[in-house]
């Protein structure tokens, strides 16, 4: 087996709404087709969705949110197997983080700011990388790696820079 890239990731959530905003307005996916699971959700996906998924062409979104309906919590246990509720909130279990390679880091801090999403960064110099964590409305934190091209400019980077 030879593996190529990482597909996608799921995300089950008991606020597929907060998730919609959360992976809209800040990471920028776009909602598109989604089978018709008998449970609520949706398929976020990395700039024009298909049209449908007879012609997705193998793209099926890149974030998938499977929300858990409180009045019939058994569908998505039947398709999914079962997860205790209570793990829902507050922790994200095994699942540390994922990373996206990006580009656009200004327009991602001014969606941040605007819709009160904390983050932190940091520069990994040996891998010419900058860093943005911000964590989704279920607690999964979102390592975005921008090139380091697009870190902040430090008085004295600048001052270095104009001499």
């Amino acid at each position: 087996m030879e593996i190529k890239r990482i597909d996608h990731y799921s995300i089950r959530t008991l606020d597929v709404e907060a998730s919609r905003t959360f992976y809209t307005q800040i990471i920028g996916l776009k909602v598109g087709p989604r089978p018709p699971f008998d449970f609520p959700g949706l398929w976020l996906y990395n700039g024009d969705p298909p049209a449908d998924l007879d012609h997705a062409s193998g793209n099926y979104g890149i974030v998938h949110v499977m929300g858990v309906d409180r009045d019939n919590p058994q569908a998505l246990i039947d398709y999914m197997g079962d997860a205790d509720v209570k793990t829902l909130t507050g922790t994200t279990g095994a699942l540390d983080h994922i990373a996206l390679a990006v580009t656009g880091r200004a327009e991602v801090i001014e969606r941040c700011r605007r819709n009160n999403v904390d983050f932190f960064e940091r520069k990994v110099p040996s891998l010419g990388l900058h860093q943005v964590f911000i964590k989704d409305p279920n607690g999964v934190t979102i390592e975005l790696n921008f090139p380091a091209s697009e870190a902040p400019q430090t008085k004295d980077s600048a001052t270095a820079a104009a001499a």
